[in-house]
């Protein structure tokens, strides 16, 4: 069972935190989910680095704020950059030493991206790796819903208005019954061609979850951030990016602009999947972060100061993504 805690930030705000593994663990993994999601989204994830990588890897989780079981905050406070800061301080409290490997959806994503921002010399002493699943550096740039520019305006702007009303709404949740009415809707929105009625289940109890404030308050955050150029200082990182081709709110020129902007990153396109990667191909999203894990481990092992001998599930495997390893098929370095 996960070690559950409550993490007290500056502003008062509580962060519930998940965390699985020992703490001398020779890599921590960072899960971060999506807007208007909670840890919970990452389950699949958690139970194949567990088997993969046992005790040497440690797995953190955590609800950001005003999303699943951590609690509200002030509405200047619902911004990327507030969630950047957020990291960092969970980093301290449960990973303060040891090299971190990140792995970002949606939301999640752009928290990696505003971190690395925002505390460049934090970022550049921790993270060793990162991912990045369904996600933009670009905003709404490349927003359109797969329907047609014009339309996809139309939609924008009453997405906007009616996020500015449900921003101050404070801590309200949204009623289960009007949750079941959207379920279609939220299907249509997030995933592709296959979904399993678990999975649409999960993700509409974690948006009960969420308080109206942060639905309403990261929407105009999301779509302002323009972060490639923090990325382009990134390129000496592995990394992997991932995207489904009908993902209609974060489309594949998104993660096309990521792999760009860091050149090695190796770039997974799903055909048929969505927005939510992590449920619709998990063995992809898996593959992609133990591919990115090994080379972490591989380079935390050359620079211990001593011998180390690898424990835990799976030692001595060779990397994911190698020639001739089905789990690479679809993936293309960059």
């Amino acid at each position: 069972m996960p070690d559950q805690r409550e993490l007290r930030l500056p502003d008062g705000v509580r962060l519930h935190v998940e965390v699985t593994g020992p703490v001398g663990a020779e890599v921590t993994v960072v899960l971060l989910h999506g807007w208007t999601l909670d840890g919970r989204a990452w389950h699949r994830q958690l139970a194949d680095l567990g088997s993969r990588f046992g005790d040497r890897v440690r797995v953190v989780t955590y609800d950001a704020r005003g999303h699943g079981r951590s609690s509200c905050m002030a509405l200047r406070t619902a911004t990327l950059a507030q969630l950047g800061d957020d990291l960092a301080a969970v980093l301290d409290e449960v990973a303060p030493a040891g090299p971190v490997l990140l792995v970002g959806h949606s939301m999640g994503g752009m928290t990696v991206m505003e971190y690395a921002h925002r505390h460049p010399s934090h970022f550049a002493a921790r993270t060793a790796g990162l991912v990045f699943v369904s996600t933009t550096a670009e905003g709404h740039t490349h927003t359109v819903y797969g329907l047609s520019p014009r339309i996809a305006r139309l939609i924008r702007l009453a997405e906007t208005t009616g996020a500015g009303v449900l921003a101050r709404c404070g801590s309200w949740r949204p009623p289960r019954p009007l949750l079941r009415a959207l379920a279609p809707s939220i299907r249509w929105m997030l995933f592709g061609d296959r979904c399993s009625g678990a999975d649409i289940r999960l993700v509409t109890s974690a948006v009960a979850r969420a308080s109206l404030r942060s639905i309403g308050g990261f929407r105009a955050s999301i779509g302002a951030q323009h972060r490639l150029a923090t990325l382009a200082a990134l390129a000496h990182l592995p990394a992997a990016a991932l995207v489904g081709d009908r993902d209609r709110l974060t489309p594949p020129p998104c993660a096309e602009s990521i792999a760009a902007a860091l050149p090695a990153t190796e770039l997974t396109v799903c055909p048929g999947a969505g927005h939510m990667l992590m449920m619709e191909r998990p063995d992809e999203v898996n593959a992609a972060v133990a591919g990115v894990l090994d080379r972490v481990l591989s380079a935390a092992r050359a620079t211990a100061p001593g011998p180390r001998r690898p424990t835990g599930a799976r030692a001595g495997r060779a990397p994911v993504g190698v020639p001739g390893d089905p789990a690479s098929a679809g993936r293309t370095p960059r």
